[in-house]
């Protein structure tokens, strides 16, 4: 994983602001209850300049992660969308990571959220291939989790909420610990859900396969682009719940995400899945994901938006 990298400005409730500025009391909301909510997204160097891959989707996420949270946002999609474009505009980078976050600051402390105000930041700065610039092509090994994605009706998993991620860590560390890049979650029914920051696919007999949304799956905006993809390339995608042991027997495993983009799996728990390395569908929708974020292929769809 790419060292984290200090840029000098972020945004911060409509203000640019120095990075060192960028900070909470200790008695905010967020720090004691994990209220925040947050989007990852990234920018891309084009032939044509610096474009974020389908910035306003990322917005939408965000607004109705907080809907769910009843976190009211004191500032128009419109303005935050703004707010992204003059962050990564200050810190004259190429290429970079967006991270808006919106949490319930200084304000009262108890269980009741209420009455805190609610804080909007975007943060940017330079994150190279999170699971390693090796694993696009060679791919990581992965272990099944003994930790699972959270029930229905306990965490709403369609949030992309901070708290939620307090299980992503759980999967992770055990994963580290064992050896192993990355953990794969199962929901509470024993069915294959996410990894602890990606959407996962499967592809078996020319078939690509994904968990739905009702295995606690986040509703990835990478996910979508790559279902998208494959779609037009006329590969049938199938979104259904998937046993455990589905893993083991697919001829290609892929993650998804913002942070993970497109990155093949060559193991789970040890078993070698396909070739144990990049499979052939996988590397045609990688290649394909990468054309359009890079500017490489014309952007049909309007996923860019230029800095």
């Amino acid at each position: 994983m790419s060292p984290f990298s200090e840029t000098s400005i972020v945004w911060k409730n409509g203000r640019l602001i120095p990075w060192k500025d960028a900070t909470i009391h200790l008695a905010s909301h967020v720090v004691h209850y994990g209220s925040s909510i947050f989007e990852g997204l990234r920018a891309y160097d084009t032939p044509k300049g610096t474009a974020i891959f389908r910035l306003q989707d990322h917005t939408r996420r965000l607004y109705n992660s907080c809907k769910i949270y009843r976190m009211e946002i004191p500032f128009s999609q419109d303005q935050l969308n703004q707010g992204v474009l003059d962050c990564v505009r200050a810190n004259k980078l190429k290429a970079c990571y967006v991270r808006p976050v919106v949490y319930r600051g200084y304000g009262t402390l108890g269980v009741n959220p209420l009455s805190n105000p609610v804080d909007c930041a975007v943060l940017v700065w330079e994150w190279g291939k999170y699971l390693g610039p090796e694993a696009m092509e060679a791919g990581v090994d992965v272990r099944v989790s003994s930790w699972q994605r959270m029930a229905p009706n306990t965490f709403p998993a369609l949030a992309k909420a901070g708290a939620n991620y307090m299980n992503s860590q759980l999967i992770k560390m055990e994963a580290l610990l064992d050896g192993y890049e990355e953990g794969i979650a199962l929901n509470i029914r024993g069915h294959i859900s996410e990894g602890s920051g990606e959407n996962l696919f499967l592809v078996k007999d020319g078939v690509v396969l994904t968990p739905p949304l009702s295995s606690s799956v986040l509703p990835g905006i990478t996910r979508d682009s790559v279902m998208t993809l494959f779609r037009d390339m006329g590969v049938r995608v199938v979104e259904e719940t998937i046993p455990r042991e589905m893993l083991y027997i697919a001829d290609e495993v892929f993650f998804t995400g913002s942070a993970a983009e497109v990155t093949p799996i060559r193991s789970v728990d040890r078993i070698t899945i396909g070739g144990g390395k990049r499979g052939p569908l996988t590397e045609k929708v990688q290649t394909a994901f990468f054309d359009v974020v890079e500017g490489k292929a014309p952007d049909a769809r309007g996923w860019l938006t230029f800095v």
